[in-house]
Parts: structure tokens; sequence; C-alpha cells
């Protein structure tokens, strides 16, 4: 019977079996107070104090009225609680906690995403919806998202076919089309996962983080037109759908601000360019270096007196005595000194109009989606522009002479103002280098050539090449993101490409297996791979050169980035420690531990990668292993190719056998293909499958074990089969991690440009 007890005699009770849960406490709050309280507590009488209770089930029902008592929405001494008074010992409550636990029954996701639908519908509103169930506007809005899904993939959801993850991975577009091309083309594989769903849907998208979506904003992109799929199942970007409409906005808004700039400074030219590497622009340009602004006494002066005021404080920066407070002050006082002297020795360019007329620049786009203007700038034919001070020279001497001191004061004033140095320029024609392929040459080369244009020796070039490795060293060891962006692009470029050019010795080359890829059965981890590789994000890879590759790499994602280093590490494992060795790798034992590697999920016995290429005696014990003596007798009297066939579908799960005996054949795996952590000092155990290696031998199923085959009655030279059979229709392919191009380092996929 229900009845009702004010919310200040209510306790918890130690009975309620859910001891570890989430902290629902404000969203309770929330239901409760716009709907209240929709299902009673389950309460028992406490002795002491009298008329007091203690809360068997509905411990988060409680809580959220707590929370609203405390805030003071509700009052706990006048607030009635619905409640269902239960007695007995207290093995009988915990058993009344553990089936009202047990037996409340989740909401399939589906039947959610119709219901917030429905109310909607009814006139309700997302924020009101939000609140009344204790949820944010963002899950809201992601459940309708999901309850447009194009009808085949809710059904699928609606059914149990597909998770919720998975649902939520097709409902990152809200486009029915896409939707459904994805799911024709992947959604009746089992070995696609959400993440792989995700990323074949977004592969055609913009992120909003482009920095030429940062650019072009998106009022600006809705306002003409382009769409944005709003990310409402992680934290991830929103991905715009239009990127040609983006990029069109973003040429048309460079453009604009390149012809500003050119007209304002008299450039011959300025480029937009939507990256923040200049490098494939300028191609066939050539370089103009501009000299820089003398400086004047005054500042030269200053120069030399910032540098000794440096001196101490950076000795008291680096005592260690400081308190903190002086530190601090001292630091701001080094600081503002040294911008000052960088500022003095970095002073800006001196372009003449005559060579403003005959140069031009790059507007770049930062990171950011800010314009830039790059600060080199390129000619269209090699020029050199140099400066010239001349001396001054009185031509007039002895002019004045004879004349007043009033008129030799103006004339002496007049002579001085035309003899004053004055900076000219001198610009020559000449041989220079091309940025990119296809250099002229000089002389001598520039990083070549000692002060005076003199060549270095060899040995002092590769001596400064050292030192100058120390430096890059030093310096990249106090940027750890940096060196772990280079270190997966180096490992990635020398894969796809060659490592030649890459500056390093980090390599993660394909194994060098023992059989070539083309001859190993096909296998659902190796088809995964395949399609993981398919699923990343290459757009990086289609810049012509190292640099401008490696540029846009570093501007990916995070997420990006680390799934690229997972695809090149996993994809590198050596099969055994050598050709001869049969011994495993520890450190991947250890690793499939950590990962709690079900080998049987990925990796099935079939005719063609096992059965065929082992003895019928192996098959035969294999079989009184799984299924017992009625098994193998079944079998016994079989050609071999018989028993393979009826092996695949057995251990594959199509056979009609004893629930037990399908157990046992679907986790079943030959000993070669599990991982023996002994290091983890977890002996392997022992489940008969070292006799059973010893009957297959070394696996080529020439001959069988005589004893055995006397037992069996069976010729022991009975032929093991070509391994061709297609049984029940089933066949596999090669199923290469890469295609087979990438194979070979001399030749470059179709997924990376070639260099």
């Amino acid at each position: 019977m229900i009845q009702s007890v004010k919310l200040s005699k209510l306790v918890l009770s130690d009975v309620n079996v859910r001891k570890r849960r989430a902290d629902k406490a404000e969203s309770f709050a929330i239901s409760i107070a716009a709907n209240g309280i929709l299902q009673n507590l389950i309460v028992t009488p406490l002795k002491k104090p009298r008329g007091h209770y203690s809360v068997v089930a509905g411990e988060s029902r409680y809580r959220g009225l707590m929370l609203l008592a405390e805030r003071g929405e509700i009052n706990a001494d006048e607030y009635d609680v619905p409640v269902k008074l239960m007695t007995g010992a207290e093995s009988e409550l915990s058993e009344v906690s553990l089936v009202e636990n047990f037996q409340r029954d989740n909401m399939n996701p589906a039947d959610e995403c119709r219901g917030f639908q429905l109310i909607l519908s009814q006139g309700g509103d997302i924020d009101g919806l939000a609140r009344r169930f204790g949820v944010t506007r963002r899950f809201v809005e992601g459940r309708l998202r999901l309850a447009n899904l194009a009808e085949p993939i809710f059904d699928a959801l609606v059914d149990e076919k597909i998770s919720l993850e998975m649902a939520k991975a097709y409902g990152t577009t809200a486009s029915h089309e896409r939707q459904l091309k994805v799911w024709n083309a992947y959604g009746h594989s089992s070995y696609n996962t959400p993440d792989t769903i995700r990323r074949t849907i977004a592969n055609d998208d913009m992120r909003s983080s482009d920095p030429v979506a940062l650019l072009v904003g998106a009022d600006a992109y809705e306002a003409a037109g382009g769409v944005i799929e709003r990310e409402l199942f992680s934290d991830g970007d929103d991905r715009w759908t239009n990127p040609e409409i983006v990029q069109r906005l973003a040429g048309e808004k460079m453009e604009a601000e390149a012809k500003r700039i050119g007209d304002e400074r008299g450039l011959a030219w300025i480029r937009p360019v939507a990256s923040s590497s200049t490098y494939n622009a300028a191609h066939g340009l050539y370089r103009v270096y501009l000299p820089t602004e003398p400086m004047t006494e005054e500042q030269g002066a200053r120069a030399v007196e910032i540098e000794a005021l440096l001196a101490p404080l950076q000795e008291q920066l680096e005592s260690g005595t400081l308190t903190d407070e002086a530190h601090i002050e001292i630091e701001g006082q080094y600081d503002t000194l040294a911008a000052e002297l960088d500022a003095l020795e970095h002073r800006p360019v001196m372009m003449p109009p005559e060579v403003a007329s005959r140069v031009g620049a790059f507007l770049t786009l930062s990171h950011t989606g800010e314009m830039v203007l790059d600060d080199t700038f390129y000619s269209e034919t090699p020029i050199t522009v140099t400066m010239v001070e001349p001396d001054a020279v009185d031509d007039d001497a002895g002019e004045h002479e004879g004349a007043s001191a009033d008129d030799r004061a103006e004339g002496d004033a007049e002579d001085s103002e035309r003899r004053a140095p004055v900076a000219t320029f001198r610009i020559e024609e000449g041989a220079g280098h091309t940025i990119g392929r296809g250099n002229t040459t000089s002389i001598v080369e520039p990083d070549r050539a000692a002060p005076g244009g003199k060549p270095m020796s060899q040995v002092l070039m590769d001596q400064l090449a050292i030192q100058r490795r120390d430096v890059l060293g030093a310096a990249l060891q106090a940027n750890p993101g940096l060196a772990l962006d280079y270190m997966i692009f180096v490992m990635i470029e020398g894969r796809n490409y060659r490592p030649d050019g890459n500056g390093t010795t980090i390599r993660a080359p394909l194994p060098q297996d023992a059989v070539p890829a083309t001859g190993v059965p096909g296998s659902r981890a190796r088809d995964y791979l395949a399609e993981v590789y398919d699923g990343l994000d290459a757009s990086w890879s289609e810049a012509d050169n190292k640099v401008a590759r490696f540029e846009a790499f570093r501007v990916l994602s995070d997420d990006t980035k680390a799934k690229w280093l997972a695809w090149i590490v996993a994809t590198s494992f050596d099969a055994k420690e050598g050709y001869g060795a049969p011994k495993q790798i520890p450190l991947q034992n250890r690793l499939a531990t950590t990962l709690e590697v079900d080998v049987a999920s990925w990796w099935r016995p079939t005719s063609e990668n096992f059965f065929d290429r082992v003895p019928k005696g192996a098959l035969l014990s294999l079989l009184d292993e799984v299924g017992g003596p009625s098994l193998t007798s079944r079998n016994a009297s079989s050609k071999k190719p018989e028993i393979s066939a009826s092996c695949q579908k057995l251990f594959a799960g199509d056979a009609i056998v004893e629930a037990e005996v399908k157990e046992k054949a679907l986790a079943w795996v030959p000993a070669a293909m599990r991982f023996n952590d002994v290091a983890s000092g977890e002996a392997p155990e022992d489940d008969g499958q070292d006799e059973l290696a010893g009957l297959i031998g070394d696996g080529t199923g020439a001959g069988e074990d005589d004893d055995l085959a006397a037992l069996i009655g069976e010729d022991a030279g009975e032929p093991a089969g070509d391994g061709t059979a297609d049984v029940d229709g089933e066949s596999s392919g090669t199923g290469d991690v890469m295609p087979p191009e990438h194979q070979n380092d001399d030749t470059v996929n179709d997924v990376v440009a070639a260099e």
C-alpha cells in the first residue's frame, strides 16, 4: 500500500544493494521540481526515533529531494513523499532492494528519441524538455537527431542491431542521403566501428576549426547558403558540409585584402595563399633581400647601454637568492630591456620605390584564421639590392671666399645640406636561386661561403653541420609537442615516400616478414587495419614537398595525429624475432595482456588459413578436444577436404551442434596464435595445445604422426588439400594493411601525392 511520509522523517538505509552509482542527484532534483515524484520509494520503519523510516530503494530520488530541500525549494518538514512500507529481516529487505534494481528496465534509446520527438510535436520546447528530464539541451538535440535518422538505420537501432554509439556516428550528419550512402556501403559489416562510420561521413566536410573556416566565419558561411552539421555526440568541431562555399568566400576576402595592401604599399603584386606556408606558391620566383635601416648613433649607443644593463640583471636572476617578489620585479625589468634591444636590432627593411614596383609578397593565413602579410619579398627575375652611402664631398671649396659673413653662413648651410651623406641603392640584375626545384647556380653556394665569398672546407662544413644539429636538438628538447609532431610525421613520411631527406634516424618501416603479404590469407584484423587507413585524414599529404606536408600535418587536431600514430605503430609489429626463431616477442605479449586481446574475436580458423594446412589426424584430434568422441566418430570416415569444410563451419559457429561444443569451437585458436605473457608472472594455461602442436608439426600438411595414423587406420600420406576450397560461399582476400604499392619504398601510394 502506498502512503505519504514527510521528507524530514526519511534517512538512507544500509541495506540498499546499489553501492556504486553515478551521482544523479542534480538530474533527479530537476526532474522532481518539474514533474514531482513519479515513482514511490520503498522504506522500512526504524525503531529509533519512532515515526522515522529508512529508504531501502529509491536512494537517487531521495538525494534529489534532499538537494531541493537544501536549496530551499521545498520544505522537508512539509513535503510529502510517496512510499511503500516494507517490513522484515535485513536479508529480506536487501532482497527487495536487489529485485527493485535488478528488474528496472532501462529505456531503449530509440524509445527515448521518439518520446522526445512526440512531446515536442505537441507544443513543447527543447529547453523546457531538458529542464523537465534533468538533462542538457545538447542531450535533447542529440536524441532528436537520432529520431530523424534514415529509416533503415533507426529500425536497426530499434531492433538493437546497432549500438547507440553506432547510431550516433550516423547521426553526425542530418542528411539522409549521406547516412544511407555510408549505411549501404558499410552498415552490414560487423568489422566497422563508430569511428570508422564517423570518419567516412566527415571525409568531404570542413572542420569549423579550419583556418579557412575561421577566416570566413559561421555567419557569412550560412548567409551564403552553407550548412553546418552541429556536433551533438562528442566534443569535436562542428562540420561545414559545403567547403566550396567556404573556399569561395575566403578567396574573395583574401583577394580584396591583397589588393588593398598592394595599392597602399605600391608593390607589384600581392598574392593570397590560404596557408601559413608560402613554399609551394613561391616556386619559380626569386627571393629579394632588402637592406635594413642602419642604426643611428643614438640607437647604437642605446643598444650598447642596454647590453650593459642586462648582464647584472641576468646574474641576479640566476643567483637564486632573490625573494619571489624581487625575482618578478627584476624579471620584468629584464624582459622590457630585452624587448627594446630586439626592436633596435631588428629594424625594418628599406624599400626603394624603383624596387617596390618590381617585387611582391604573399598574403598568408595563420592557424587562427588571421590574414598576415609575409615579410619575404620575391621577384620574377633575379635582382640584388644593395645600399650605397657616398662620402660627403666639397666640390665648391673656395666658392664663398670674399663674401660677407652673412652670405658665407648662408652658403655654408646650403653646402652642408647638399653634402650630407644620403643613402642610395644599387639594383643589379644577376644570377640567383629560384625557390624550389631547378635552382640556377652561382659560383659559391651561400651556405658554403666564408666571409669574403671564399668556399669553406668540407671538414669545416661537416663540423658546423654537427654543431647546428646539436643546437636544433637542444632547442627541440623544450618543445615536446613539436617533437611528437615531427616523430609521427617522419614515420609516416618514411613509410609512404622514402626516409631520405627527413633528417632523422626515426623509422617505422613495414616489417620484413618471411612470407609476402600477398601469400597470407585474409583476416578480420587485417581488413580492419586497411579500413582504418582508408578512414584517416590524409588531406595534409596532398602537398608535393616535405616542408609543406609537415606544416599541413602540424595543424591537424591532436585526435587526428593520435590516430595516425596508432596506425603507424599498429602496422610496424614484427611477426616474430627472426626468420628462424619460433619464440614469441615478450613485449608484444605484454601489450596483448594490457589490451586484453581476445584473438578468437579477430581471427577464426578456416580451410584456407588452417584446416587444409594440417594433417587429417590433427583435425580429428581437434574435433575430439572440442566435441568429444561422438563428434570425432561422425567425421572419422570422411575424406580430409570434407573434414576441413566441416571444421570451417563448426569453428565459425555455423554448424548445428550442442551449445557447449559451439562455445568451445568459437573460443579455440591454435597455440601459435595465442599471446603468452609469461613476463607478467602468469604461466600460460596447459590445455592440451602442446600435444596438438606435436600432431600438427610444422604446418605444412606433408605427413602425419605415424603412431596416430596407425591408431586411426588412415594413410599417413593423404593429401592435405590445396587450400583453395570455397566453403559455404565464403572466400577471403589478402586484406593487406596498405595497398600493394606501399610494400615497396620505391613506389608511391595512391593516397599521398608523389614528391
